[in-house]
């Protein structure tokens, strides 16, 4: 295993096997998602390689999160969904079914792109798989880049032995490190949280989705109080968290985005966004 030196001069790609790789936006409208998501996170936007029903929300020219008009026409909730790198999809869906997940959708073709599929964890929290190009400038991280991720589940351990049986965490010649760090299960690299795993209540089947298990998608911004009113501006709302949910910044705010789309802002702690 490489010390924290040596794992900190490689820097973290987005096909690196077994890393979040990408944020995507499952929306009814893109128009008005482009409209609401520019205001409030400053994103610009352009259309992609699958045609003119998606775009890539960028900031300062980076990507950060694509979105799609597929939820009506595809009978999906409004959601964000978080992608992880794989080398072979198929071996990806299949350790997902070995332990005991949920395959959904796929793996399905998006030439000339890769290959993806939609699955869900032991609890019913949906992820993706994607295997194949993705922008070497998107960057994910709790600290230093425009997203990162948090998975609300009801037993932290279970979810951090599937997810890495799955992803291969422990098997890609250390490039990550996994540790329990105040209750939680922390996925690092570089020695930058990238993704945490925390436990506390959820309830699969309830009607409100921020109390069911999800992977909760975080988005940083200079300014928490400006981009909140943003929010609310432009016809998203806030959305209280359950009880027993230890926030892991100390700045954020759960919001929901006009088509209902949930995310959290985290301020930044310099106060700049990069």
């Amino acid at each position: 295993m490489p010390n924290g030196n040596e794992v900190s001069r490689v820097p973290l790609t987005a096909d690196e096997p077994g890393a979040p790789c990408w944020l995507s936006l499952a929306a009814r409208d893109l128009g008005a998602a482009e409209e609401f998501y520019g205001a409030v996170l400053g994103w610009t936007f352009r259309h992609g390689p699958l045609g003119h029903g998606f775009s890539v929300g960028e900031r300062g020219g980076v990507p950060v999160a694509g979105i799609g008009e597929v939820a009506l026409r595809m009978g999906v909730p409004v959601a964000w969904t978080a992608y992880f790198a794989v080398p072979d999809a198929d071996a990806a869906v299949a350790r997902i079914r070995e332990r005991g997940g949920t395959v959904g959708v796929g793996p399905v073709a998006f030439p000339p792109r890769g290959r993806a599929a939609l699955a869900t964890d032991l609890e019913g929290a949906a992820f993706g798989v994607w295997e194949g190009r993705i922008s070497s400038r998107w960057r994910i991280g709790e600290r230093h880049a425009p997203a990162w991720l948090e998975l609300h589940t009801r037993n932290a351990f279970d979810a951090a032995v599937f997810y890495g049986g799955v992803l291969e965490w422990l098997d890609a010649a250390g490039r990550f490190e996994v540790a329990y760090e105040d209750e939680q299960v922390v996925l690092r690299h570089g020695g930058e949280a990238i993704a945490r795993l925390n436990s506390g209540p959820v309830d699969a089947a309830s009607a409100q989705p921020q109390l069911r298990p999800r992977w909760l998608v975080h988005f940083r911004v200079p300014d928490l109080e400006r981009a909140t009113e943003a929010v609310l501006a432009h016809g998203g709302s806030l959305v209280p968290e359950a009880d027993g949910w230890t926030a892991s910044t100390s700045r954020r705010t759960t919001v929901r985005d006009p088509q209902g789309g949930l995310f959290t802002l985290d301020e930044s702690d310099d106060g700049e966004d990069d």
